[in-house]
Parts: structure tokens; C-alpha cells; sequence
């Protein structure tokens, strides 16, 4: 069993972005689903419009997904795609929670 004196956190390896308890939600079903409709994801996280286009914004500011809209049919519509720097660092995040939880006994 290690010594708990020597078991180190990096805290800082944690990306504060995706670790929002939303949008964390929103990048594991990206992550699966890819991509997801904006009702989709409301239905999905049961967030409200606002709170989900708040959290979308943060993401895609962080360059994790891309919204693209548009049209099916005559009906506005809003794909969001999980990008490729989004799935990297969605892998990165995964495994940090492993360092972090693998530490703790």
C-alpha cells in the first residue's frame, strides 16, 4: 500500500472548462454522439435554453465544439460537433480523473 506522504494531486491537470458539472455532461455525450442537436442536449442534461447556450458558448470559446446552424426543412436547426482539440482534451480530462482517483485508496 503506498505511503499517503507520498501520493501527489496535480490539481492543475484538471481542466476547469469541461469540469463543470453541464458541460461536463455535454462533452461525455459529444463524445459518444457526435454530432447532437441543440434539443438533443436540452433534453439529454435537462438544462433550460439559457443555461445550455451559456455552457455551449464556454465550450466553444475553449475551441472544444463547433455549432453549426441551419436548416431541416423549413425548421432552424443547431448541430453541436465535438472538434478535435474537444476530444483531445476531453481524453486529457478523462485521464486526470484517473490519476486523481488511482491515487486515492
Amino acid at each position: 500500500m503506498p505511503d499517503p506522504n507520498d501520493i501527489e494531486i496535480d490539481l492543475d491537470a484538471i481542466d476547469d472548462v469541461i469540469h463543470g458539472r453541464l458541460r461536463l455532461g455535454i462533452m461525455a455525450y459529444l463524445s459518444a454522439v457526435n454530432p447532437a442537436s441543440f434539443p438533443e442536449l436540452l433534453s439529454k442534461t435537462g438544462a433550460s435554453n439559457g443555461n445550455l447556450s451559456t455552457h455551449l458558448t464556454k465550450l466553444e470559446s475553449a475551441g472544444f465544439i463547433r455549432q453549426e446552424k441551419g436548416y431541416r426543412g423549413k425548421r432552424p436547426q443547431t448541430l453541436i460537433h465535438l472538434t478535435k482539440q474537444g476530444r483531445l482534451a476531453w481524453i486529457s480530462y478523462l485521464d486526470a480523473m484517473r490519476d486523481l482517483l488511482g491515487g486515492i485508496n
